[in-house]
């Protein structure tokens, strides 16, 4: 191969790395300036956890204290949900976690090591069923999931749940509300995985370890109504339990190191990027 000839090759790859590296610094600009709130549960306690972003965001003890414990696994320490445990944010100062409207994008990440098979397992977001102030909500282990081509729910185990409502109360005609995306596949007990949801306005899609788990019948669930404007008496935001009649329940039973807040529907790429530069997970594909 002549002179000329490498130069030119050189030339070539040079200016396609510049490309994609520029492409990569473009998403992740795009990733974090839609970043509302990051809590990393390794940080000082302190009657709860700050955001590492913003100092409104204070997820307060909502009951019996959230311990804090050492994971041997994460090497690192860790926020441990039991049963009676949760943390919360007043809906005053939500800020941008107040996401609503007909247009409305999120993502809602998790990094989670549940030690329960107990049904209705929340995790984090703004949904009070006691007062009618649905909005968004990520959950595992529903006794149920809805299949979209009849809006009927069938029994379910051990899935990932995205919840969205544009109503805020019940889907009409029905006990609860039905309109949530969920996994293909069950979330293994006392492993470390990253869960996600995400909603673009037309689709809710929940995603394992950066992956959609997909499912055509679940996952993505087609859902175009947007998100309810729960006003100034809206829901709170939670973490490992929401309010079902008049009281807090559906408490996680589990470790959670890490949890995430976009005003933006990551795609499966931003998503694996943002959780491999927090804290990437060795796993086999699936």
């Amino acid at each position: 191969m002549s002179l000329k000839c490498s130069l030119f090759i050189w030339f070539i790859l040079h200016a396609s790395l510049k490309e994609v590296n520029a492409q990569r610094i473009d998403r992740n600009r795009s990733v974090y300036s839609n970043l509302v709130a990051l809590w990393d549960f390794d940080k000082p306690i302190q009657k709860g956890w700050n955001s590492s972003i913003s100092k409104n965001h204070f997820l307060a003890f909502g009951g019996m204290p959230v311990d804090q414990v050492f994971d041997s696994d994460l090497k690192r320490k860790v926020a441990d949900f039991k049963d009676s445990t949760w943390l919360k944010l007043p809906r005053e100062n939500l800020g941008e976690l107040n996401i609503f409207g007909k247009d409305a994008k999120l993502t809602v990440m998790a990094l989670v090591n549940k030690r329960s098979e107990k049904t209705w397992q929340a995790i984090a977001g703004v949904w009070d069923e006691s007062r009618s102030k649905r909005q968004y909500y990520m959950f595992l282990n529903a006794s149920s999931k809805t299949h979209q081509d009849e809006m009927k729910r069938y029994p379910s185990q051990g899935r990932l749940h995205g919840h969205i409502s544009a109503l805020g109360g019940k889907t009409p005609g029905e006990v609860a509300w039905i309109s949530y995306a969920s996994s293909k596949e069950s979330i293994p007990e006392k492993t470390w995985v990253w869960i996600s949801m995400t909603y673009d306005g037309k689709e809710i899609k929940v995603y394992v370890n950066g992956k959609l788990d997909k499912d055509p019948l679940t996952n993505p669930f087609n859902y175009e109504a947007g998100i309810y404007d729960g006003g100034v008496d809206g829901a709170d935001f939670t973490v490992g339990a929401n309010s079902v009649a008049n009281r807090m329940t559906n408490q996680f039973i589990g470790r959670m190191a890490y949890l995430a807040v976009f005003k933006k529907d990551l795609t499966g790429k931003e998503i694996q990027g943002f959780q491999e530069n927090l804290f990437s997970i060795q796993q086999d594909d699936r």
